[in-house]
């Protein structure tokens, strides 16, 4: 072999220095390296892992926040439907009030000129009374004969005419 120019105990020094060389290499170099690499990893599973938690949380609250929202729309929705109905009650309460009191105010209205009727016809009687007693008077205080008779009535008339129109 030394004449290829290999040197047995040089190879065989070289060969256990490699041999320790590597030992504490494996020792102090490689096993911490795959130590660091592992807890790396793990770090990195773990990251992942959390980050899929905080996604499906995430997921979660969105869709709570969704519901929360779509609740908050049915609920206003359903005050708004609300208000109207009261309000459309309460225009309906203050149209019937209305019709009411237009009713009311027509029903007095015929019952004011029911009345201003009866008190005119009532007064129309009293001065029909009043010109039926002088006209009575007047024919006593004359003779009946059919002249007068009916100068009388037309005077009757005439002075029932102007009162009528003075009064």
């Amino acid at each position: 072999m030394t004449q290829l120019g290999i040197n047995l105990p040089s190879l065989i020094i070289y060969l256990v220095n490699f041999g320790i060389l590597l030992a504490v290499l494996y020792v102090l170099a490689y096993k911490p390296l795959l130590r660091a690499i592992d807890q790396r990893a793990e770090r990195i599973r773990d990251s992942l892992a959390a980050a899929d938690r905080a996604r499906d949380e995430a997921a979660s609250s969105q869709a709570a926040i969704e519901d929360q929202l779509n609740e908050a729309r049915r609920e206003g929705q359903r005050l708004l439907d609300q208000a109207k109905e009261a309000s459309d009650r309460f225009r309906e309460e203050e149209m019937e009030r209305a019709r009411q009191e237009a009713t009311s105010f027509v029903e007095r209205a015929r019952v004011d000129i029911q009345r201003e009727r009866d008190a005119a016809i009532a007064e129309v009687r009293v001065g029909f009374g009043d010109l039926a007693i002088t006209a009575a008077e007047r024919v006593i205080r004359r003779s009946l004969d059919r002249q007068a008779h009916e100068e009388l009535i037309s005077q009757v008339l005439e002075e029932s005419g102007n009162n009528l129109r003075q009064g």
